[in-house]
């Protein structure tokens, strides 16, 4: 069955509607690489063109480079034709010397002359929220997701630390702004299950934006989440789904899995998983593209694009032609996981 742009699916008990394929803003950083501000604009003008209307950025990429460069793009778009969402978690300081020394800058080649502080509170979810509004300069932001609150991004301690101030003072202020109707939509952006599941106990959740863990080469641990989600009518927005390139470049080239080096039972998941492909004459990154949204869970899939060739790539394998039985020999023949 081939997939289409032609409908759009609701983000949980919202009136949020997004289209089954977004646009990721990371690349708009300039994660890893420079992308030019004419190609931003062309992915995002050709892209609602083509019918997406569901766009992600966060003040991190390229410490608030992505946030300007998608708000300057879409601003030419009707409000109501796209739903866009952005986090909060980090708050962003000018540094006077230049571009920050901070490890994580290392991701971003040319990021904004800022820095950043973790700031998870009421207040810091506040300023983060309006600060946001200021760079995109848009007067509705509809989904605000907490970012990065996780341990692959926090030591033990710190990670305890700032879930409780987020579940007993940053949540108050994403529901007292969705109760104005300020944005309609809130949740959590974040690489691994667990917090999602966590945060259960603590609100009210519409969506969780679940990055690199519920692709075609792997579903690790995300089963009861989903049951969970399922129930309580909360969507899945599932980013990275080429799990940084791996299931675009295959196992063949030097490549990256969550941005490092693609290495051992990685590559022997991608090899088995390119020959289920083959036999079938499915390209990877189609199979890769369409297999989140087969989950009921799912509400868009959302990969990064930098240029118009890459979205044009990306149209394509959305709409590509996949069989049943396609999908039946994957079930059968490739387990899930990555040990």
């Amino acid at each position: 069955m081939a997939r289409t742009l032609s409908r759009s699916n609701t983000i949980g008990r919202s009136t949020v509607a997004v289209s089954p394929l977004g646009v990721g803003g990371g690349p708009f950083g300039n994660l890893f690489s420079k992308v030019e501000d004419r190609d931003v604009d062309a992915v995002i003008q050709n892209a609602a063109a083509a019918g997406v209307a569901f766009f992600d950025t966060s003040p991190f990429y390229g410490f608030g480079l992505s946030e300007r460069r998608m708000g300057d793009a879409l601003r030419n778009l009707p409000r109501d034709s796209f739903a866009l969402s952005t986090k909060v978690g980090r708050l962003l300081y000018p540094l006077a010397g230049g571009i920050s020394q901070r490890a994580p800058s290392a991701f971003y080649d040319s990021p904004m002359p800022f820095d950043f502080v973790f700031d998870y509170s009421y207040d810091g979810i506040m300023r983060s929220y309006e600060a946001s509004l200021h760079r995109l300069g848009l007067g509705r932001i509809d989904i605000l997701l907490i970012h990065d609150l996780s341990r692959d991004m926090h030591s033990a301690d710190e990670y305890a630390r700032h879930f409780k101030i987020a579940m007993e003072s940053g949540l108050k202020a994403l529901s007292e702004l969705r109760s104005s109707g300020d944005i309609k939509a809130i949740g959590l952006g974040v690489n691994t299950v667990e917090p999602c599941l966590e945060s259960l106990q603590y609100g009210d959740m519409d969506v969780f934006l679940l990055a690199s863990r519920y692709t075609l080469l792997e579903q690790s641990n995300t089963d009861v989440l989903f049951d969970e989600c399922v129930k309580r009518d909360i969507s899945i927005i599932a980013g990275a789904p080429f799990n940084s390139g791996i299931l675009v470049t295959g196992s063949r080239v030097a490549t990256t899995y969550d941005h490092a080096p693609a290495t051992g039972t990685v590559l022997e998941r991608v090899a088995a998983l390119e020959e289920i492909c083959r036999s079938h004459g499915i390209a990877l990154p189609a199979a890769a593209l369409q297999f989140p949204l087969r989950h009921k869970a799912v509400a868009a899939v959302l990969p990064g694009l930098r240029n118009g060739k890459e979205l044009s790539s990306a149209l394509s394998w959305f709409g590509a032609e996949i069989p049943e039985a396609f999908w039946d020999d994957l079930a059968t023949n490739f387990p899930t996981g990555i040990s």
